[in-house]
């Protein structure tokens, strides 16, 4: 059995931290010169160039690429074979994230209590953290930090299975469109279909650690999503104040469900589609 000291996990996750609120992936960045290309509306372009450069600034001089640098997602591949020693797994993650959000000077936004004692924690702890034992021995860490001017206007509706594909689109452009431009779009949409109303709603946050140039395996999948950004494209909102670029990409997860379920859950995230992955 392979060991792994809680202490190379804290390290790496605070790295982790600081690099994802620093660099925006190659993948949006590409994706977002592309939407330059094709923006018809001269204020949309001009938003465009805006934010590709303060991605270009954030990237040279190690500088947040937003001020909301997010409350901490972390998904927890962890091979069945492996043994973490030094700590608990849960509270060298958590130590990562203080560590990186300390060291980076990045915004520490996390209250510890939602309602009626809103005190911040000073270090951005906890984080939402998602575990699952895999085969093998190594440990895959995704750091996605989540703003919230994107995730207030997320959602998930209960259909039922006779709503069908209209009633996932509805149900996705609903959500869209109460949005509007206050999510900083461009925007990336996760969607997460079946499951329960929790798990529906994870699916639609893991949907957006997938690259925006990967399509969905499952061809039925892969033609929902390019139907859902062409909808998204067309309402106008586009970056900001108007234009064609409402959305740079949609991404689908599915999983299976009840017989009487057909739950829909919707992940947006704003321009600032940030997320690092390593393996251990």
């Amino acid at each position: 059995m392979r060991e792994i000291d809680a202490k190379q996990i804290t390290e790496t996750v605070a790295q982790m931290c600081k690099e994802a609120a620093y660099y925006l992936p190659d993948d949006v960045y590409n994706a977002m010169k592309k939407a330059r290309e094709t923006e018809t509306s001269p204020v949309g372009q001009n938003v465009l160039d805006q934010i590709i450069r303060n991605a270009e600034i954030a990237k040279a001089e190690d500088r947040p690429y937003c001020q909301d640098t997010g409350m901490t997602i972390v998904f927890l591949e962890v091979g069945q074979d492996l043994h973490i020693t030094g700590g608990l797994l849960e509270d060298a993650v958590n130590a990562g994230i203080s560590k990186g959000y300390t060291e980076g000077y990045l915004r520490k936004s996390v209250v510890g209590e939602p309602l009626f004692n809103r005190v911040n924690t000073k270090d951005n702890t906890p984080g939402v953290i998602y575990t699952k034992i895999v085969a093998g021995d190594k440990l895959k860490i995704t750091v996605a930090p989540k703003g919230f001017g994107s995730e207030n206007k997320s959602g998930v509706k209960m259909l039922v299975p006779a709503d069908g594909v209209e009633g996932v689109k509805k149900a996705v452009m609903d959500i869209i469109l109460h949005a509007s431009m206050n999510p900083c779009p461009p925007m990336v949409i996760g969607v997460g279909i079946g499951g329960t109303m929790d798990r529906a709603a994870l699916l639609s946050k893991l949907a957006l650690t997938r690259s925006v140039d990967e399509r969905n395996p499952m061809p039925e999948y892969a033609k929902l999503e390019g139907e859902l950004l062409e909808l998204i494209n067309q309402t106008g909102i586009g970056p900001q104040l108007g234009g064609n670029t409402s959305a740079l990409a949609v991404n689908v997860e599915w999983g299976p469900t009840h017989i009487a379920g057909l739950p829909v859950a919707v992940t947006i995230c704003c321009h600032a589609m940030r997320h690092k992955q390593r393996v251990l």
